[in-house]
């Protein structure tokens, strides 16, 4: 699909512009893992996105021969605007053209990008994160996310850091608004679904999270045949994740269980993941997503090797199960971008994260909540049984605790690992369980939070780990 306006002049080479000043980084690492995030007003402002986009315009030109186009989406956030707009000038500033298709999901970006010339995509969005934080995510041309290595040269050019001569043009990049481009994206979620399904008595509600799905997740599911009912459906800014999407579950389980609802989705603010409720008020994460899409794929000859990629956080219960099916369970280290390299290495069709992030190549070229909820609504439609039957005919899941302890401090949330106190609580924790579970402690990438997750054969042993480790995480981020 080549959708290509007006292209902008070729650029001349020149020397270094002194009017790019050096902002003050932190000294950590600028891109996670999921791009630049943080709070605004601290760690985003306009004057980091400018610098952003003109030095990753400056890359992405300098790594790609394709049309100077970068497809820029945002979502719902009261500070997107800002920061697209700062964004975009900096593009255009590099002598790019930019395609601003305004309100969308992540995956609308990935996949436009991936099927026009454009050389690039960027999504303004903090995902499943609070208002008051935001980010900047960048897509390579084949819309997959942007590698560590082409993140690195431009975090390097912010830092001045690399030796890059600035290109500059007489002839500046364009700005063009191309919300139309949605409905491609649209279609290509209906199309492999379409004439076999049809999701005509199906009663289906959907947690939009006051974000990017508000206004295309009703209708595609509409146009599927399904009955929905909405909450959360407006872009909100001030409360996009706020009690609601696919963090806090419990809005979307009460409406399942008052209107008596065959099965929910809740997506989170950017629709790049989604968690499902059966008609029991069951909670359906990734774990069960993965293993009834595995299944599916399995028996239709498209799941190579029965393998499946997932996260150190997915369920011993799943994994276990899986085994049992003759399947293949491989471990990453949390992240899509970690499934989705150990997927490439692999040849793997299908990966995922407990969270809902789910990836499948097969019918998309990103994690996209959307596409999966449209997938697994198909899958129990063809099983002829409900969701709430296939939940039963699944799998147990080991008891799991994930608790979150902010530390705002991001030197000192980023290299806890040097901190020996907690070394030893988490030995200690370790020897507890023995080979009845198993402890994960990691800084996130995308919140600044240490999160600790514990996994055990009893629910007894698992709190009391959890506790103790919580403990020594409060206490090492007092200090």
């Amino acid at each position: 699909m080549v959708l290509l306006p007006v292209s902008s002049g070729r650029p001349s080479v020149q020397s270094q512009d002194s009017s790019w000043e050096l902002l003050s980084l932190p000294k950590t690492r600028l891109f996670g893992t999921d791009g630049i995030r943080g709070r605004v007003g601290e760690l985003l402002t306009a004057p980091l996105a400018l610098q952003v986009g003109f030095w990753a315009g400056q890359v992405l030109r300098a790594e790609s021969h394709s049309k100077g186009v970068v497809i820029l989406g945002q979502d719902s956030r009261n500070s997107s605007d800002m920061l697209a707009m700062a964004l975009s000038a900096g593009l255009t500033a590099a002598g790019l053209e930019v395609w601003n298709l305004g309100l969308c999901p992540t995956p609308t970006v990935a996949y436009l990008t991936s099927k026009t010339e454009a050389l690039g995509g960027v999504m303004i969005s903090a995902s499943h994160n609070p208002p008051e934080d935001n980010g900047i995510k960048f897509f390579g041309k084949d819309g997959t996310k942007l590698s560590k290595d082409v993140q690195s040269q431009i975090e390097s050019a912010l830092r001045g850091e690399a030796d890059r001569a600035v290109e500059s043009s007489a002839h500046w990049g364009r700005h063009y608004h191309r919300p139309e481009l949605i409905d491609h994206y649209l279609q290509s979620l209906q199309d492999p679904l379409l004439p076999s399904v049809n999701l005509t008595g199906m009663k289906v509600v959907l947690d939009l999270a006051w974000g990017a799905a508000a206004q295309v997740a009703p209708l595609v599911f509409q146009q599927m045949g399904a009955e929905v009912i909405c909450l959360h459906d407006r872009a909100d800014g001030d409360r996009i994740n706020v009690h609601c999407g696919s963090t806090h579950l419990e809005p979307l389980r009460a409406a399942v269980l008052e209107h008596n609802a065959d099965l929910g989705f809740a997506f989170d603010g950017d629709a790049d993941r989604v968690m499902a409720i059966d008609a029991q008020g069951r909670a359906v994460d990734g774990d069960y997503i993965l293993y009834f899409w595995g299944q599916a794929l399995r028996q239709a000859g498209q799941l190579p090797e029965n393998l499946i990629i997932s996260t150190v956080m997915a369920n011993l219960g799943f994994e276990r199960a899986w085994q049992q099916l003759g399947g293949t369970l491989i471990r990453t280290d949390v992240g899509d971008q970690y499934v989705h390299a150990e997927m490439i290495r692999k040849g793997a069709m299908l990966g995922g994260e407990q969270s809902g992030h789910i990836l499948c190549p097969h019918y998309g070229v990103s994690g996209d909540g959307l596409l999966t909820a449209l997938h697994l609504s198909a899958l129990v439609l063809r099983s002829g049984l409900s969701l709430s039957q296939l939940m039963d005919q699944s799998f147990q899941t080991y008891p799991q605790i994930l608790k979150n302890v902010r530390v705002e401090d991001r030197d000192r949330r980023l290299n806890w690992q040097q901190d020996a106190g907690l070394q030893r609580a988490i030995a200690q924790a370790e020897s507890t369980m023995g080979d009845q579970g198993r402890i994960l402690v990691r800084a996130s990438g995308t919140e600044p939070v240490i999160r600790v997750m514990v996994e055990a054969a009893t629910f007894d042993l698992t709190h009391h780990c959890t506790d103790n480790l919580v403990l020594a995480v409060q206490q090492y981020a007092a200090h």
